[in-house]
């Protein structure tokens, strides 16, 4: 289905090097039986001493950043049309001094956030999305929202899921991964939302938006998992799997 735009007016809406001292005496030197006594060869006795345990990471195991894990999301992925609007609104609303945006070619909608799953999970993963995919989510942008609502750390467009299919392919995936034990949903009800940017540190979101996105409906592109990497500049997305729409 190709993208068409709504002719719709919406009200703007307001809801994602010192020097270090040694530990050890200066050295000493010895003179008669002290010296003599300081050449004796050690003691062939077995020490008394325990050997120091091994160095625990602060971040467990379940959080590690070695290569046999990964931080995990499964996400909708949007055709262009609809990321061009969502840059578009992004570039009118986010001022750059408050707001981190988020390049184009990372703008989704996240599904589930797995976190960070051990390696092995991807397989366990593919055939879920595969069997989840179905037919595309129909979708609609609704206006501007600042999430959480209270506090907002992320500047968002909303999304209109008119037939519910988006609903029930959030709820496939979520039910399957949970299922297979590699997902635990949220208690909060699933609420649909493109992140374009992220606030900045120190900096305090506004209390309304005076954009919003372009009224565009569009069809979900493809169901995808992702990893994420963290970089100095930002997260940077990879696919992983991808499940195409019937």
């Amino acid at each position: 289905m190709r993208a068409r735009r709504l002719n719709r007016n919406r009200p703007l809406e307001s809801h994602e090097p010192t020097a270090r001292h040694s530990p050890y005496p200066a050295q000493l030197t010895f003179t008669g039986a002290a010296a003599a006594s300081s050449r004796r060869p050690p003691s062939s006795r077995p020490s008394s001493r325990r050997p120091a345990s091994p160095r625990r990471s602060s971040s467990g195991p379940a959080s590690s950043g070695g290569p046999d894990h990964l931080r995990l999301f499964v996400a909708l992925e949007l055709p262009q049309p609809a990321r061009a609007a969502l840059v578009a609104f992004r570039d009118a609303a986010a001022d750059p001094s408050v707001w981190r945006p988020v390049a184009a070619d990372a703008l989704h909608l996240t599904l589930a956030f797995l976190g960070r799953r051990p390696a092995t999970d991807v397989a366990v993963i593919e055939p879920i999305l595969r069997a989840a995919a179905g037919s595309a989510p129909r979708l609609a942008f609704a206006g501007a929202a600042l999430l959480p609502p209270r506090r907002a750390r992320v500047l968002c467009a909303a999304l209109e899921d008119p037939d519910g299919t988006l609903a029930e392919l959030q709820a496939r995936v979520s039910g399957g991964l949970a299922a297979a034990g590699v997902y635990v949903p949220e208690k909060r009800p699933f609420r649909a939302h493109a992140t374009v940017a992220r606030l900045r540190p120190r900096a305090r979101a506004p209390r309304a938006v005076e954009a919003a996105p372009e009224p565009l409906e569009f069809d979900g592109e493809a169901l995808t998992l992702f990893v994420s990497r963290l970089h100095p500049q930002g997260a940077r997305y990879e696919p992983l799997v991808r499940a195409s729409f019937h």
